[in-house]
């Protein structure tokens, strides 16, 4: 399904890492690049800015378990846990609303427009596709993320 659906590690981390600052926003969103690589002027830790920082915030949020933030155990989504379902649709279903919530309550620079799981029984995984506006940003970003258990 990986290559199918066009996912791999290297695409995904190329996707997150890529620059596109937008000229029509109004306000520059910046975040923290948690591979923590130089600037190639300054030498400090460079920063993701505009679709980049958001699309990287997303994905975090998604792989976020209830009280791993400190001081603030709400965040998060039961993503990890319900991995470990057997692969059905309607574990696929649980998949997309609890992506949704995630989202929705907790990412205010993105307006969600859909969210589509699709289960591969034979790979034990699931294939999400979050689409969303950036505030501020007139073009739709998608988001491919890659859903499997680890243990």
């Amino acid at each position: 399904l990986k290559e199918s659906v066009g996912l791999d590690e290297s695409n995904a981390f190329r996707d997150a890492e890529s620059t596109n600052n937008s000229e029509r926003s109004a306000q520059i969103y910046k975040d923290i690049n948690l591979s923590f690589a130089r600037h190639p002027l300054t030498g400090d830790i460079a920063f993701l800015t505009d679709i980049e920082a958001v699309k990287r915030s997303v994905r975090n949020l998604i792989n976020t378990n209830f009280y791993e933030r400190p001081f603030h155990p709400e965040i998060g989504s039961d993503v990890r846990s319900i991995l470990f379902e057997p692969v059905s649709p309607p574990v696929a279903n649980v998949l997309q609303r609890n992506i949704e919530d995630v989202v929705k309550n907790f990412e205010p620079r993105a307006e969600l427009i859909s969210v589509n799981v699709v289960p591969n029984i034979d790979a034990n995984a699931y294939a999400a596709t979050i689409k969303f506006y950036v505030v501020n940003s007139p073009t739709a970003v998608e988001v491919n993320i890659f859903l499997e258990r680890l243990r």
